[in-house]
């Protein structure tokens, strides 16, 4: 079918309403990033460049809401010396971000960038034991905060946390006219499809894990899209890294070419596109819109350095390199 182009501009909440929005972070970290010339088994390797950032699925999320101004309710539970600074890092980034404190320490994630030959090395850390009650809480206040509006449920669960957690949640959030929006391994995607929620987007691997199968090529993850969609998902969006992204909805399939690019580092950049992706739904933009904005604060974020994400005032020139298509 013919390509359908949209307007290449950044969303403004400024003069569009907007949905609530809130983002749920119960396994945060401060993220360490290191670029090095190279690594030597045995060997002290020395960094010549380093970034610390708030971390953690939810939490990228809510920076990038924050820098396409769609307003949104962030939610974390933290722990000790290092959520201290965590929360002193993230009070810079979102707006009035709303924690639950436990015993134990908040996680450090590091990132190891090798530039010869060219790898990036990642290890997440161990984060806190949640208790019941404190869980509990948080799910309370998510509940009141996006009513009516989109819950962004991503990333690990700490210890203590069942892991049906999101699947249980989302008919929660049905109840208060909230769409759950899940970006999750399989293990709880596999969870999480049979309680319908409004959107997902895993990666290619990630829905090849979920539906047990290969996905070779485009017509293969189209397939599995609509597949997904019968059970009662509204979207599916799944990324492909440098193939772009599919979208299916009501609409029918979409498919996101992006421009070849730069990559300085992947972090957050999946991160970044639920980000644009749950911004233009806030405001009831169209598929072809949400789809051309993510792709294009994905495509941002891979040209920053560690774990920064995109820079706002490129957007425009991305979204015009973007292209979309209808798939039969």
């Amino acid at each position: 079918m013919t390509d359908k182009s949209t307007s290449a501009q950044t969303p403004t909440a400024k003069t569009t309403k907007v949905a609530p929005v809130a983002t749920l972070t119960l396994n945060p970290a401060v993220d360490v990033s290191y670029r090095v010339k190279q690594l030597v088994p045995e060997q002290k390797a020395h960094a010549h460049a380093a970034r610390f950032d708030p971390g953690g699925n939810g939490v990228n999320v809510s920076r990038a809401l924050r820098r396409l101004h769609v307003p949104a309710h962030c939610f974390a539970i933290l722990a000790g010396e290092i959520g201290q600074l965590f929360f002193r890092m993230i009070s810079k980034h979102v707006d009035a971000p709303y924690c639950v404190w436990v015993d134990g320490e908040t996680r450090i994630n590091s990132t190891i960038v090798q530039e010869e030959p060219r790898q990036q090395f990642e290890v997440s850390g161990i984060g806190p034991y949640v208790p019941e009650e404190p869980l509990a809480e948080i799910t309370r206040a998510l509940l009141a905060a996006c009513a009516g509006g989109l819950a962004v449920l991503t990333g690990s669960l700490p210890q203590g946390v069942p892991a049906d957690y999101y699947a249980s949640l989302i008919g929660r959030l049905r109840e208060q006219g909230a769409r759950a929006v899940v970006d999750a391994s399989a293990d709880y995607l596999r969870q999480v499809i049979p309680h319908r929620p409004f959107f997902i987007k895993p990666n290619r691997w990630e829905l090849e894990q979920t539906l047990g199968r290969s996905l070779p090529d485009l017509d293969a993850v189209a397939q599995a899209a609509q597949e997904v969609r019968q059970q009662g998902v509204e979207y599916v969006c799944v990324s492909l890294g440098k193939e772009g992204a599919i979208l299916a909805g009501p609409e029918g399939v979409l498919h996101g070419a992006i421009p070849p690019i730069p990559v300085v580092s992947t972090v957050g950049a999946g991160d970044s596109m639920v980000g644009g992706l749950v911004a233009a739904l806030a405001q009831g933009q169209s598929p072809e819109e949400a789809l051309r904005l993510g792709l294009a604060c994905g495509a941002g974020t891979v040209q920053q350095p560690g774990t920064e994400l995109f820079d706002p005032e490129q957007l425009p020139a991305l979204m015009a390199q973007i292209t979309l298509r209808w798939l039969t």
